[in-house]
């Protein structure tokens, strides 16, 4: 297959034509990967185009990671390749996953990496393989050294720093960082970014994203033993609902921001109950690895330059949630 600018504009730019299922409501986030459950599923698409595997970090009925599989779906379509989805949250069995993709010599794979150093040697498996690896959404800053070909996402460090500036303006002199996810380097990266931006206190506080009701509890009891934390910044937008009941339940006047969207989301930054979203486009962190292991299959590009390709920080506020509500109709945001 010949390449030429068209066709690698309309691949950037093709997701503003394509249906997909619409997410739920109650979805989680890219620090996601609960439970142990894998969720396959293979896009149909015209046969010899190549064939892709993407396997992340969460199990099925995860409203965030529906939207990178239909962003990856939708690029298998159009570019008549056939794309399969796995996700698995535990390292031990998504590096299984990556082993049974190198052994049924796939052309390219597409892997979250929450927790780098456990998936370290199954990706070392795929390189030696010489089979393309693009990283996406979690573990940027151990994508080259892994050996792949480029990271698609945002960084979690600048991402976490304009959520903490967006607090401070807002009059947050002591925030709460709700981690949902142990051992996710990413949201550790997201808190450290806000404590930056925020230039004030930030106290972490580890939830359980499986129980919601204990993570309400858990937040609304932190608020309410310390009356000067007037701030607080979850990671997943579920865990973002919690904090607003927590927030509304104990009758505090915290000011509340989150990470990643859901339709609940948008419609609590709709009534002001919640300041923002830092979107990071999710769509894209499955629709550009596809494009990007295409081009690589058929010609041998490769994007970046050894850099990440950033999808994000985007902000989701009142300004613009109602854009982004239709738009999360169509399962593209």
């Amino acid at each position: 297959m010949k390449w030429t600018t068209g066709l690698v504009v309309a691949a950037m730019l093709g997701f503003s034509a394509l249906t997909g299922c619409s997410s739920g409501a109650g979805g989680q986030d890219d620090g996601q990967g609960v439970g142990s459950s894998a969720d396959a599923a293979t896009a149909p698409a015209p046969a010899g185009g190549g064939t892709f595997a993407v396997i992340t970090h969460a199990g099925s009925g995860d409203a965030f990671w529906d939207v990178v599989k239909n962003g990856a779906e939708a690029a298998g379509r159009q570019y008549g390749v056939t794309v399969s989805y796995q996700g698995d949250g535990d390292p031990a069995r998504q590096s299984q996953l990556i082993d049974q993709a190198v052994s049924q010599k796939v052309d390219g794979i597409v892997v979250s990496m929450a927790n780098p150093d456990a998936l370290k040697e199954a990706v070392g498996k795929a390189v030696a393989a010489r089979i393309p690896v693009i990283t996406i959404n979690s573990g940027g800053d151990r994508s080259r050294e892994l050996g792949a070909i480029t990271h698609v996402g945002q960084s979690e460090d600048v991402a976490g720093r304009g959520a903490g500036e967006k607090l401070k303006a807002e009059g947050v002199t002591k925030l709460l960082c709700v981690i949902h996810e142990a051992g996710n380097v990413g949201l550790d990266q997201r808190c450290n970014g806000a404590t930056e931006g925020l230039g004030a206190a930030v106290e972490r506080l580890q939830v359980d994203v499986g129980n919601l009701a204990d993570a309400t509890s858990k937040i609304k009891a932190r608020l309410q033993s310390d009356t000067s934390i007037n701030g607080v910044l979850t990671l997943n937008p579920a865990v973002a609902v919690a904090a607003r009941d927590a927030i509304a339940d104990g009758g505090s006047k915290a000011k509340l921001g989150t990470f990643d969207l859901s339709a609940d989301v948008v419609t609590a930054i709709k009534d002001d109950e919640i300041l923002f979203a830092v979107d990071q486009q999710q769509y894209l962190q499955g629709w550009l690895p596809i494009t990007f292991l295409t081009l690589y299959k058929n010609n041998l590009n490769t994007v970046g330059g050894g850099l990440p390709v950033n999808t994000g920080p985007g902000f989701v506020t009142k300004d613009n949630a109602e854009q982004v509500a239709k738009l999360a109709e169509s399962g593209t945001r």
